[in-house]
């Protein structure tokens, strides 16, 4: 995918694409990126979910660099919380934080906060982000 920048006024399908915004000022549509490797943008990022398997429902995900607001813009989704305390290892839903979505509401994930989303019905969510370092971990029954 080429990259568009201010200076080539055109649409962005913000589902094929993200929103990168650089800290010299500049905002390019470019593919999402997660992970090291970045160039320190922040990114917005919009996609459709129709199942669990879509929003990587049995991973834990982490932002150690920024916080991360998510962003339900139709159906509904569940943010669930890992508990913050060193000790505490358990990953079922009850055990942290839930934060239900609806259309038209954002919960803000604290940085290196772990966190994980589930659908209530096939939704169009949005992330908002600096992803450098983002973290993933497989859900087990102890973590």
């Amino acid at each position: 995918m080429n990259p568009v920048n201010a200076t080539t006024p055109t649409a962005v399908d913000l589902f094929a694409s993200a929103l990168h915004f650089h800290p010299d000022g500049e905002v390019r549509a470019a593919g999402r990126r997660m992970g090291n490797g970045d160039s320190g943008s922040w990114q917005l990022a919009a996609f459709h979910a129709e199942t669990d398997a879509d929003v990587h429902a049995d991973h834990w995900e982490m932002h150690p660099e920024a916080d991360e607001a998510v962003c339900c813009l139709t159906g509904g989704a569940r943010i669930h919380f890992r508990p913050a305390g060193p000790d505490d290892t358990t990953d079922t839903a009850d055990a942290g934080d839930t934060v239900q979505l609806k259309p038209g509401t954002t919960v803000i994930v604290p940085r290196g906060r772990w966190h994980r989303v589930e659908l209530d019905a096939p939704s169009d969510l949005m992330s908002i982000t600096l992803p450098n370092g983002t973290r993933h971990e497989k859900r087990t029954g102890t973590r």
